[in-house]
């Protein structure tokens, strides 16, 4: 599916009608300075209608009757689960309203996995076949159009702000696709240990630079670029060929996945300053 195929309403903000606003009623309560706790954060399960199906997600966003900038997390491989919860109650608290999507609603609802999961085991790994093999870019597209839409229907966005998205792992090519569907809509990217960010595809999606408007942050893990060490150069030249801001670093000591409570590799010390990273960009590019 072309990129331009996304529809005006997420393309540019003004051209959503009063009229395709739904209203939501949920939370009450004062936004604590500095941020709501955790224990005040609104947290809804909401059903995303998308062009291949109904998408499970859960929606959080600060008390009360307010309206905040929009936010879209997108998962790593073993999808919307508690740890990937606790990153949007926390990213609400600080003032924003989060969705994090099901990126597997196509093959079974949340959590798709039980129990612990071995990457270093076969059958282990056999099991992702299935969730990631109809994840196609077209789907990626019908996803993020998707997702977009619904979040300016809410009435606890604010949509004379720009939305952030932000990766973990294969969520990293969702961001630059969200964001070249919606260039005049989302205003900061971010992607950490993202997968497949650079390939030798046609359609990989560091070419897609070229058609944002975003600001962003790659936080790239050590043992990713040990493996991939020109993947930074060719999204630094892409990002400066289209005089698109972004900053690059790779995390010395920090491996694949170091940002996810629950993988093997988190390393909280990494972890935190990336989430600072996170919060300064969209305190920047979002306010």
């Amino acid at each position: 599916m072309d990129i331009e195929g996304a529809p005006a309403s997420i393309r540019d903000p003004g051209a959503l009608s009063r009229r395709q606003l739904a209203a939501v009623s949920v939370g009450a309560g004062l936004l604590a300075a500095g941020g709501a706790l955790a224990a005040d954060i609104v947290e809804t399960d909401v059903d995303v209608k998308t062009a291949d199906g109904v998408c499970d997600a859960a929606l959080f966003h600060p008390p009360g009757k307010g309206a905040w900038p929009a936010v879209v997390i997108f998962t790593d491989i073993l999808g919307l689960r508690p740890v990937f919860r606790d990153m949007g109650r926390r990213l609400a608290g600080e003032g924003y309203t989060v969705l994090v999507p099901n990126p597997f609603y196509r093959t079974r609802k949340a959590p798709v996995l039980e129990g612990p999961f071995d990457f270093s085991n076969p059958a282990d790994r056999a099991k992702l076949t299935p969730l990631t093999a109809p994840l196609t870019r077209e789907a990626m597209v019908h996803d993020c159009i998707a997702y977009l839409a619904f979040l300016n229907a809410q009435t606890a966005v604010e949509r004379s702000k720009k939305t952030g998205v932000v990766g973990f792992c294969m969520g990293g090519p969702y961001t630059l696709v969200a964001a070249a569907l919606a260039p005049h809509r989302v205003g900061a990217g971010a992607s950490f240990h993202g997968a497949n960010l650079v390939t030798d595809k046609p359609d990989s999606p560091h070419l897609l630079v070229p058609k944002l408007k975003a600001a962003y942050y790659f936080g790239i893990a050590a043992n990713d670029d040990a493996r991939q060490p020109d993947a930074k150069d060719k999204l630094r030249g892409a990002f400066d060929g289209a005089r698109v801001p972004a900053e690059i670093e790779v995390y010395a000591g920090a491996n694949h996945g170091w940002c996810v409570k629950d993988n093997p590799t988190y390393n909280p010390a990494a972890a935190e300053r990336a989430w600072g990273r996170l919060i300064s960009l969209y305190g920047r590019a979002l306010a």
